[in-house]
């Protein structure tokens, strides 16, 4: 079932109950005005009755008669009269007509007649017929019953609930044919954002864009839909321009690699000290190609398996520094590491900082200082090298950028950018500053635990 059947058929029943719901309304409200009517016409007859002259006799045998001075109706109950009976307190009844149809006595009526109760109406049936009827008190142990048939009110009413019935069916049609009318206006900008996305299904065109027209529900859809699609298409073009770098990062060192081993397998007559200086570049361009790999894995990976945890900054820092002195003793390195706690994943955060390191190492010049500090969250690196160019401060964090005087030093550009996906995947931050004295500053700042993610 479409949803626009679904929503027709909500609209139909919600209009349908709420007309049966008025129907009925009107129904009751109807019958409860005729009914009025009724008693009221029932309360008038009574009152003329005992005002009138009504003389109730009693024979020698206990038998009641009854005496009117105006001749009462006839005996059969006809739709519109009224008719009456006297009803003794004990239960013996006076008619005005012995022909007329006996009217039912309840315990209610002869409490009235004991003078116990107060005047009632009741519903009844009398010879087949529904009929109203009133008790009223007559002096001397008497109760007096006047009874109305409701032929004429019944009639009505069935009129009446057949033309509800009617207008119900004829509301709910109407209803009907309004709500897929009403279905078909609301659902339009639903159909058009489905037609758009086939569209991008079918075409792959991630650069397609949604027509968005005003501010409500549907709008806010077709924006967040635009939103997804721009996301996609920058995922994608970043995706496509890392295989594209990666793919000429590699060219070289292959190139490389693949002409010095053709002259080791061509070349048998090679000297031994040449040999081994090939053998030697096959070994580094080996470990440079792992290394850019490495970094790629690093990179493409997100790592969801692996779960922050509360991480000794400073202590996490030592190591790190304790490691690039034993792999450029002829720098050095001065430190002061304040205790902090941070909430980050251990190793990325150690292959950060280890980045950073190796930065500033490639950097400093020889016999130089790298300044290393750790306060409140953040990690500091200084080097006192030559710095880096204002105009290449705003991509060092890109893949595989390399500042022209970078492109001599080992290295495929990747490091600033794994520290770039740390700090965003721990909501921490990293810059990279030209201090006062020369020289590059690196600050990667990871929020503490009790700090609200950046």
């Amino acid at each position: 079932m479409s949803f626009r059947l679904r929503q027709t058929i909500a609209t139909a029943l919600a209009v349908a109950l709420a007309v049966a719901a008025a129907s009925a309304v009107v129904y009751v409200l109807v019958r409860s005005e005729l009914r009025s009517q009724v008693d009221d016409a029932l309360r008038e007859r009574a009152a003329l009755v005992t005002r009138g002259p009504l003389r109730v006799s009693t024979g020698p045998d206990g038998e009641l008669g009854l005496e009117i001075r105006r001749p009462g109706p006839g005996p059969r109950l006809e739709p519109g009269d009224v008719f009456f009976q006297v009803v003794r307190r004990d239960g013996a009844v006076a008619k005005p007509d012995p022909d007329q149809a006996a009217f039912p006595v309840s315990e209610d009526t002869l409490r009235v007649a004991r003078g116990d109760g107060e005047e009632f109406f009741s519903d009844a049936t009398v010879a087949g017929t529904n009929v109203r009827m009133l008790t009223v008190p007559l002096s001397g142990g008497f109760a007096l019953q006047l009874l109305r048939p409701l032929e004429e009110v019944d009639a009505l009413l069935h009129h009446v609930g057949l033309v509800m019935i009617f207008v119900a069916l004829a509301g709910i049609g109407v209803a009907a044919v309004l709500g897929a009318l009403v279905a078909r206006a609301a659902l339009k900008p639903v159909r058009s954002l489905t037609r758009e996305a086939e569209v991008v299904t079918e075409t792959q065109d991630l650069a397609h864009r949604i027509d968005v027209h005003g501010n409500d529900e549907l709008a806010r859809l077709g924006t967040s839909f635009n939103t997804m699609l721009a996301a996609l298409e920058e995922s994608q073009r970043a995706q496509r321009q890392l295989v594209a770098d990666a793919s000429h990062e590699l060219r070289t060192p292959l190139t490389s690699l693949r002409t010095n081993i053709e002259v080791l397998a061509r070349r048998r007559d090679l000297p031994d000290e040449k040999r081994e200086a090939l053998l030697g570049d096959v070994v580094g361009q080996l470990e440079e190609m792992s290394l850019l790999v490495t970094n790629l894995v690093e990179l493409a990976s997100e790592r969801p398996e692996l779960e922050p945890t509360d991480v000794q900054l400073d202590v996490l820092t030592q190591e790190a520094v304790e490691r690039a002195r034993r792999l450029a003793p002829q720098l050095e390195f001065s430190t002061d590491l304040e205790e902090s706690v941070v909430r980050a994943v251990p190793s990325r955060l150690e292959r950060a900082i280890a980045n950073l390191l190796d930065n500033a190492v490639k950097w400093s010049p020889p016999a130089g200082e790298i300044e290393v500090g750790v306060a409140a969250g953040e990690v500091t690196v200084r080097d006192h090298g030559p710095g880096i160019d204002d105009g290449d401060l705003p991509y060092v964090f890109d893949r595989f950028y390399r500042a022209p005087a970078a492109r001599q030093l080992p290295g495929f550009g990747l490091g600033l950018a794994l520290v770039r996906q740390v700090a965003d995947e721990a909501g921490g931050t990293v810059t990279i500053e030209r201090p006062a004295g020369g020289g590059t500053l690196a600050r990667l700042r990871i929020p503490e635990p009790s700090e609200p993610d950046a």
